[in-house]
């Protein structure tokens, strides 16, 4: 059994896609074709600006690139080597870039391409210009019923779509979900996403996020997705997560434990949706039943939702990002550049070839 937990979050006070299942725009297309085109992509094919997030691995950074004239602006994301290795990350990080390039949703950042060289690994994604839910959640203290359910709703498609694929996502939470400059949100980060068709049994994920099912290592599937949907449902509409503590252990206790505390104003419509899908037992969650998915989306919090509309992006979203210029990255929190003296650590050859064809 192999253990990875993502550290504790930031606080105030095997199936596989086909290339038939992609439904890739023509702007996605070209910029694909174009980077796959270039011999010898490396970090100098790009300008590189400021950081957008940081991480176990590394960080985020904006990137631009000139394609027929045009500046092109891209997240590119850039993992050391040598700590994928040191956390025994490598089939992680190679399942992470297989499921982006063989998948494409409204509703989940683009994949572009990717490149290393002997110090990294680069993963090159669409720019969402919104920022992170997390940051909008913060901001706005709590989101009003309606505005839960509008996020709710193009979450559920995009995991939907990927149960469909066999793909288990396993990291749900505000920080991985981007608002695009139209106010529809773009799931990200698939560093823990597997091809799983039944169980498996790595023990990972955000502390608050985690169903018990991975807190008791009984092997886990498809139902942590709805687990952490329930617990996303939850910190939208209450503002705070419903197992917190200020130690993980305790956090897993509360899990266990199962005691949810509603505040007043919570939706009793939300309410009965959050208790089916934070459901111990994942034979009787929502989401797990026989309808599958259908459940959740008949249940009468979405009722009224044209979820074929949903999915073409045509419901109005409660919040539209300020953005200056397509290379505004205002709406990211600001993190000091990143300074490395000396030359890049040494790997061995064997621990190279881990990366070969990445």
């Amino acid at each position: 059994m192999s253990f990875l937990f993502k550290p504790k979050r930031r606080r105030n006070n095997s199936g596989t896609s086909e290339d038939a299942d992609l439904n890739l725009s023509p702007e996605t297309t070209k910029i694909r074709e174009y980077l796959a085109s270039r011999e010898n992509l490396s970090l100098s094919t790009f300008t590189i600006g400021a950081t957008l997030g940081t991480g176990t691995f590394g960080r985020v950074r904006l990137a631009t690139i000139a394609i027929d004239g045009k500046p092109k602006y891209m997240a590119l994301k850039m993992l050391k080597k040598t700590e994928i290795i040191r956390l025994k990350q490598v089939e992680h990080i190679k399942d992470e870039k297989r499921i982006l390039s063989a998948i494409c949703h409204p509703f989940i950042v683009n994949f572009f391409g990717s490149f290393q060289d002997e110090k990294r690994l680069y993963m090159i994604m669409e720019y969402v210009i919104g920022g992170e839910l997390f940051s909008q959640l913060r901001r706005a203290r709590r989101f009003t019923n309606d505005a839960s359910r509008f996020y709710a709703v193009e979450i559920v498609l995009a995991l939907e779509f990927c149960h469909e694929r066999n793909i288990v996502y396993r990291d749900l939470k505000p920080e991985n979900i981007l608002i695009d400059k139209e106010g529809h949100v773009k799931i990200t980060d698939f560093g823990f996403a597997k091809f799983v068709e039944d169980r498996t049994w790595t023990l990972c994920g955000t502390p608050e996020y985690l169903a018990p099912e991975i807190i008791q290592s009984k092997g886990h599937g498809k139902a942590v997705d709805w687990w952490a949907l329930g617990v996303l449902i939850f910190e939208m509409c209450a503002g705070y997560p419903p197992f917190y503590d200020e130690n993980p252990f305790g956090i897993y206790q509360k899990i266990l434990d199962g005691t949810i505390d509603f505040p007043k104003h919570f939706d009793p419509n939300a309410k009965d949706l959050v208790r089916r899908l934070l459901t111990a037992d994942r034979t009787k969650r929502y989401g797990c039943l026989k309808n599958g998915v259908d459940d959740i989306k008949e249940h009468r919090w979405f009722k009224g939702i044209d979820w074929d509309a949903a999915l073409q992006r045509k419901l109005t979203p409660p919040f539209i990002p300020t953005a200056m210029s397509e290379n505004d990255t205002t709406n990211f929190d600001k993190y000091p550049d990143s300074v490395e003296r000396g030359h890049p650590p040494e790997i061995s050859a064997a621990d190279a070839a881990l990366f070969e064809a990445f």
